[in-house]
């Protein structure tokens, strides 16, 4: 009996011993997660850290750590087997997040996040979990506009409230030095009152209004002048200040054997015995024109029942036989046709004049080469007629007139100086006065640039041209 007695005991102190050198390793060892306890604020557009740690401090490496948001489901980052898994994270973080591997093995993991923007913003849980054992702690992330960079809270509180109070003390300055002003302008309208009656201080404030208004208006048209002469639509004795009067002399050698040139070569009509002819019969002035701004005259007799054209045309245009006048082709001209009066563009533009252009009717041609600017003006009344839109000219230029009527001559006017058969208050105005600004109507044709001639600048009139 004894014998045995001394057997179980050593059986039982054997098996404590056993039970004592048993490997630890599956069991779980409890630990705490411990997250940052204030907001951790983030720049809009920029990227963060979200920490967690375990204690008491132990390697983290072969844990599962988790990142969620309101649900477990939630992944904002997941970390098992050593390795990041994707399959159950957000699609709003994919490609976003990484994890901060340098102190792990002490129990301290961090998710990056980058590019945060503002659905990034709330609650979010730590998950670590080894073996059968796992805790959880939550932090709070805030994300801030870029004004508020990496700034806390409180500091963003005071931002805000100094920014609030400087515009309210802005607001209170302008609304006082608003009613001083206010204040002393009624002091000085009953002083005013006190010295001389209602009806006189009406009748001068009527007259210095409509004066300030006409000296304002004439300033503003003749700045925009100024400014932009090249495009405005202006009164042609203006117009020519800019341009160089040049000698235009009709070229035999270029002119259809049915015309009649002049002796002094600036004179063209047709041979009566050629009007029923389908010839296109036209000549070109004889120098022509590479570059610089120029103009010439010419005057249409009888030409308000007979067709005409004259312009400018391209050199090495084709002039045989008949043919179609059109920028296209090389020529910008305006002149009549059995519609009536018209700039040949695609499809041709009708024309107006302010005055009745018979019997006689004097043309102005304004070519401005480096431009690509070609105007016509009535002469006789200094009015716009046309103005092709600007082209790139990259060529020599001639004059060009055509006619296909006995009836009609054309005539290049010689050199004048001054401004013969324009306006008076017109040709002897100066830009540095104030003047009375005529109200009479004015016609004009479609403008370069879409300028029709009422917008002109110093032109106070507004019909409009007549389009097909």
């Amino acid at each position: 009996m004894e014998d045995f007695f001394h057997g179980s005991v050593l059986c039982h102190i054997i098996s404590l011993l056993l039970f004592t050198q048993l490997p630890t390793g599956g069991f779980a060892q409890e630990f705490t997660v411990i997250a940052p306890p204030d907001p951790i604020v983030a720049v809009l557009g920029g990227e963060v850290l979200l920490p967690c740690r375990v204690s008491p401090a132990m390697s983290a490496e072969d844990m599962e750590l988790r990142w969620f948001r309101s649900k477990f489901s939630e992944a904002v980052f997941i970390y098992q087997d050593r390795l990041e898994q994707k399959e159950e994270q957000m699609a709003p973080y994919a490609g976003r997040t990484s994890l901060v591997r340098d102190l792990l093995i002490q129990g301290e993991a961090a998710v990056r996040i980058q590019n945060v923007n503002v659905s990034d913003n709330g609650l979010y849980t730590c998950f670590f979990r080894k073996g059968g054992f796992y805790e959880e702690a939550s932090l709070e992330l805030k994300v801030a506009e870029p004004f508020f960079p990496q700034a806390s809270p409180w500091k963003v509180a005071f931002l805000v409230s100094l920014t609030v109070l400087v515009i309210l003390l802005l607001g209170a300055g302008c609304y006082t030095k608003r009613e001083h002003s206010m204040k002393m302008q009624e002091m000085g309208e009953k002083e005013t009152l006190c010295q001389t009656s209602e009806q006189d201080r009406q009748t001068k404030e009527e007259v210095l209004k409509d004066a300030a208004k006409l000296q304002e208006e004439l300033e503003r048209r003749k700045s925009a002048y100024l400014a932009a002469w090249r495009k405005a639509q202006l009164y042609a004795d203006w117009r020519k200040e800019e341009f160089q009067a040049w000698p235009v002399t009709l070229d035999p050698g270029s002119a259809h054997s049915d015309l009649v040139i002049s002796h002094e070569k600036t004179s063209v009509t047709l041979k009566a015995s050629c009007v029923n002819s389908e010839d296109t019969f036209s000549v070109l002035g004889f120098e022509g024109i590479t570059s610089g701004r120029c103009y010439w005259e010419v005057e249409i007799r009888d030409g308000d029942q007979s067709e005409w054209t004259l312009g400018v045309c391209g050199e090495g245009v084709n002039r045989k036989g008949w043919y179609i006048e059109s920028p296209d082709k090389g020529f910008w001209v305006v002149g009549r046709f059995e519609k009536g009066y018209c700039a040949c563009t695609l499809p041709q533009t009708l024309l107006s004049f302010m005055q009745a252009p018979h019997p006689r009717l004097r043309v102005g041609v304004f070519l401005d080469h480096k431009e690509g600017d070609i105007s016509f003006y009535n002469m006789t009344d200094g009015s716009h007629i046309f103005s092709f839109p600007q082209a790139s000219f990259s060529g020599t230029l001639f004059p060009y007139f055509m006619i296909s009527s006995e009836d009609v001559s054309l005539t290049v006017c010689p050199k004048v100086e001054g401004s013969e058969g324009l306006p008076v208050a017109l040709s002897n105005l100066s830009l540095e006065e104030p003047v009375s600004l005529p109200g009479a109507g004015f016609s004009s044709g479609s403008g370069a640039d879409g300028l029709p001639g009422a917008e002109s600048p110093l032109l106070p009139c507004s019909p409009e041209a007549v389009s097909p």
